[in-house]
C-alpha cells in the first residue's frame, strides 16, 4: 500500500508539474481584435507571440545555457585526458577527487535540470499553446468574414489553411529555440574553445562555417518559395477533394466518377511535381553538406594533430577538437534540416496568411447598438447593389413593408429576389442606399442583433453535421427540451425524428444527420429547418421556397404551421409556386432588380401584367411553365428559379 501511495503521489507530482507549465499561457485569453491583420510575415507572427514574450526570453536563455554546457563538457573531456596523461592511477583521486565529484554532481543534477526546464518550457508551455493560439484566433477572425467572402473560395481550402498554419507556426517557434538558438550558441562556443587552444585552429572552422553559411543561404532562398508552392498545391488538392465529397450526390447522379478522378489527378500531379522540386533542393543540400563536413573533420583534426606533433598542443586539445568536430558533423545535418524546415514552415504560414490575414470588409459600426424591433417595419431607401457590375442585383429600389404585413416576392431567375434578402440580412452592404427596420439603419446596428431578429427558412436548408437536437436548438440554444419538441411537432417533424437511427446506434433527437443533413430526405431536412425557425420565434420571417422540398400531403399540413408562424410577424416569402403566396397581404413582382408590380393577388390578376401572365402559365403552381410542361416540373429549371 505504501508503494502504491508513493507511486500515486509521484504521478500526481508529475502531473502537477506538467499542468504548471501547460498553464503558463492561456491560448484563449483576451486580445485586441483587428479588422486588418498584418499582411507581412513577422508582424503577423508577432501578434500571436505577444502572450509568450516572457517565456520566449527564458527559453532562449536556456537554449544558450544548454549549448554552453555541451561545449564545456567537450572541453572538460579534453582536460580529463590531459589529467590522466599526467597523473598515475595511485594519485589521480587524491589530487583531483573533489573536482571529479563536483563535475559528476553537475552532470547528474544541474545539467538535467537546465535541459528539463528548457524542454518543459518548449514542449509543454509553448508548443501546445502557441499552435492553439494561432488556430483559435485565425478561426475567430475567419468566422467574422462575410457570406460573400466564403462564397468566393473553397470551404476545404479555407479549412486546410486554418489547420496547417498553426502547426507550421509552432514548428517555426520550436526550431528557433530547439535548433537555431542552440546552434548559434554552439558554434560560438566551439570557436572560443578552439581559439583558446590555438587561434590557428579557428581557420578551418571559419572556412567551413563560411561555406556552410553559403550553402544554407542558397538552400533557404529556394526552399521558401518551393515550400510555399508545394503548400499551395496541397491546399488545391484538399479543396478539390472536399468539393467532390461535398457534392457526391451530383457526382453520382451525373455519372462523373471518371471526370472527377481526372480533375483530382491533375491537381494531385501538380502537387507531386512541386514536391519533387522541393525534394531536389534537399538532395543537393545533403550531398554538399557531406563534402563540407569532410573538410571540417580533416581540417580541424589534421591541424590539431600537426600541433601535437610539433609540441604546440596537448593530447587533450586534440581529443577535444576531434570530439567537437565529430559533434558538429553530427549536428550540421540536423541544423540544416532545422533551418530549412524553419523556412519551409514560413512558406506554409505565408500561404495560410492569404486567408487568415485578409481584412474584414463587412464590419459593425464603431457605435453600433442593438437592433430594437418594436413593430417590424422594413424600408428600403434608394437601395442599389449590382455586385460591382452593370447588371444583376437590385436597384434602384424604394420599398416599405409595414409592420406585420405578409409580402410575397415573385420574379424570374436573376430578378434580384435573393439579393434583396441577402441585403436585408446584411450578408452584403449595399453600394448605395440603405435598409431600415423600424427606422433603424441596419448598417448602424450589430450584425448579430439584426440576424437574431430575422428567422429564415431557405430552399436548400443545409443542416449542421450534428444531432437533430443540436440542429433544432440552433434556433434558440437556451430553449427547454419541451419547447424544442413542441417546435418539432409544429413542423410535422416529431414523428419521423423518433424513428431515426444513425450508424452509431444513436436514436431520435440524438441521431446525427450527416454532413449538410445528407442522411435525411429533402423533406425531412426542410421540416427540421422549419422547427429551428419556429423555435427562434423572430419578429421578422423570411421564407425562401420554404415548402419546396415537401410532398403535397406534408405541405398541406405545413401550410397551416406556416400561417401560425406568420401571426404577428412581418413576412417576406419568395415563392415559385404562386399558390403558396396567393393569400399574402401583398405581392411584389421583381424584374431586373426593380419592383415592377405591387398589389394584392386579385389586383395584380385584374391588371393583366407580368404576375397575371405567370399565373396563367403556371401549372401545379410553378412559374415559367405551361400546362404541357407540368410533368417536367421536377426535372426542368423553372423560369423563376433564383
Amino acid at each position: 500500500m505504501a508503494r502504491s501511495g508513493l507511486y500515486a503521489g509521484g504521478t500526481h507530482s508529475r502531473h502537477s508539474m506538467f499542468r504548471f507549465f501547460e498553464g503558463l499561457v492561456d491560448p484563449y485569453g483576451e486580445y485586441e481584435q483587428t479588422d486588418h491583420p498584418p499582411t507581412r510575415l513577422w508582424p503577423f507572427l508577432k501578434g500571436f507571440a505577444a502572450p509568450f514574450s516572457r517565456i520566449f526570453w527564458i527559453t532562449g536563455i536556456l537554449s544558450v545555457v544548454v549549448a554552453v554546457v555541451e561545449i564545456w563538457l567537450i572541453a572538460y573531456m579534453g582536460r580529463l585526458v590531459d589529467l590522466l596523461g599526467r597523473a598515475t592511477p595511485d594519485n589521480v583521486m587524491a589530487r583531483h577527487g573533489l573536482e571529479l565529484l563536483v563535475v559528476a554532481l553537475f552532470i547528474l543534477v544541474l545539467r538535467p535540470a537546465f535541459q528539463a526546464a528548457h524542454v518543459l518550457l518548449l514542449n509543454n508551455a509553448i508548443l501546445p499553446n502557441f499552435g492553439t493560439t494561432v488556430r483559435w484566433r485565425a478561426h475567430r477572425h475567419v468566422l467574422r468574414q462575410s457570406v460573400g467572402w466564403f462564397e468566393n473560395d473553397f470551404a476545404g481550402r479555407i479549412a486546410n489553411r486554418i489547420m496547417q498554419t498553426p502547426p507550421a507556426a509552432g514548428e517555426v517557434v520550436f526550431q528557433i529555440f530547439d535548433a537555431i538558438t542552440f546552434a548559434l550558441a554552439y558554434v560560438v562556443g566551439a570557436a572560443v574553445l578552439l581559439g583558446e587552444a590555438d587561434p590557428l585552429l579557428l581557420l578551418p572552422l571559419l572556412l567551413w562555417f563560411a561555406l556552410y553559411a553559403a550553402l544554407m543561404r542558397w538552400t533557404v532562398r529556394r526552399i521558401g518559395p518551393a515550400s510555399e508552392a508545394s503548400s499551395n498545391a496541397r491546399s488545391a488538392v484538399t479543396g478539390r477533394v472536399v468539393d467532390t465529397y461535398t457534392n457526391i450526390h451530383s457526382v453520382k447522379m451525373f455519372a462523373h466518377h471518371d471526370r472527377e478522378l481526372q480533375g483530382a489527378k491533375s491537381v494531385i500531379e501538380h502537387a507531386r511535381a512541386t514536391f519533387q522540386r522541393e525534394m531536389r533542393l534537399y538532395t543537393i543540400m545533403d550531398v554538399s553538406l557531406s563534402v563540407l563536413n569532410g573538410l571540417l573533420i580533416v581540417g580541424v583534426v589534421g591541424w590539431g594533430l600537426w600541433l601535437w606533433i610539433t609540441g604546440a598542443a596537448s593530447v587533450g586539445v586534440v581529443a577535444a577538437a576531434t570530439a567537437l568536430c565529430l559533434r558538429l558533423n553530427a549536428m550540421t545535418g540536423w541544423i540544416m534540416w532545422a533551418v530549412t524546415n524553419f523556412f519551409q514552415n514560413l512558406g506554409v504560414i505565408s500561404e495560410g496568411m492569404r486567408t487568415i490575414a485578409q481584412p474584414i470588409t463587412l464590419t459593425d459600426d464603431d457605435r453600433a447598438g442593438q437592433l430594437k424591433v418594436a413593430r417590424g417595419e422594413i424600408a428600403a431607401v434608394g437601395l442599389n447593389h449590382r455586385y460591382g457590375r452593370d447588371a444583376g442585383g437590385v436597384g434602384p429600389l424604394e420599398l416599405t413593408i409595414p409592420a406585420g404585413q405578409k409580402v410575397g416576392l415573385v420574379g424570374a431567375s436573376g430578378a434580384g429576389k435573393s439579393t434583396l434578402v441577402k441585403l436585408l440580412l446584411r450578408f452584403y452592404d449595399p453600394e448605395r442606399g440603405r435598409i431600415e427596420i423600424d427606422g433603424q439603419d441596419i448598417a448602424r446596428v450589430t450584425q448579430d442583433s439584426l440576424r437574431q431578429a430575422i428567422g429564415m427558412v431557405q430552399q436548400d436548408s443545409a443542416l449542421l453535421h450534428r444531432s437533430v437536437r443540436e440542429n433544432i436548438l440552433y434556433g434558440r440554444p437556451d430553449a427547454t427540451e419541451a419547447e424544442m419538441i413542441a417546435a418539432a411537432r409544429q413542423a410535422e417533424a416529431h414523428d419521423f425524428i423518433l424513428d431515426l437511427v444513425d450508424g452509431e446506434g444513436r436514436q431520435g433527437y440524438d441521431a446525427q444527420v450527416g454532413e449538410r443533413g445528407v442522411k435525411l430526405s429533402g423533406g425531412q431536412r426542410q421540416r427540421i429547418a422549419l422547427a429551428r425557425v419556429i423555435l427562434k420565434d423572430a419578429p421578422i420571417l423570411v421564407l425562401d421556397e420554404a415548402t419546396s422540398a415537401l410532398d403535397s400531403e406534408v405541405e398541406a399540413a405545413i401550410q397551416s404551421t406556416l400561417h401560425e408562424m406568420m401571426e404577428g410577424k412581418t413576412v417576406i416569402a419568395i415563392a415559385h409556386r404562386l399558390s403558396t403566396i396567393s393569400r399574402m397581404d401583398r405581392v411584389l413582382v421583381m424584374e431586373e432588380g426593380r419592383i415592377v408590380e405591387d398589389g394584392t393577388h386579385d389586383a395584380l390578376l385584374e391588371r393583366g401584367g407580368i404576375y397575371a401572365r405567370f399565373w396563367a402559365r403556371q401549372s401545379g403552381g410553378f412559374l415559367g411553365m405551361d400546362a404541357d410542361g407540368a410533368e417536367d416540373a421536377a426535372s426542368k429549371p423553372t423560369e423563376a428559379a433564383e
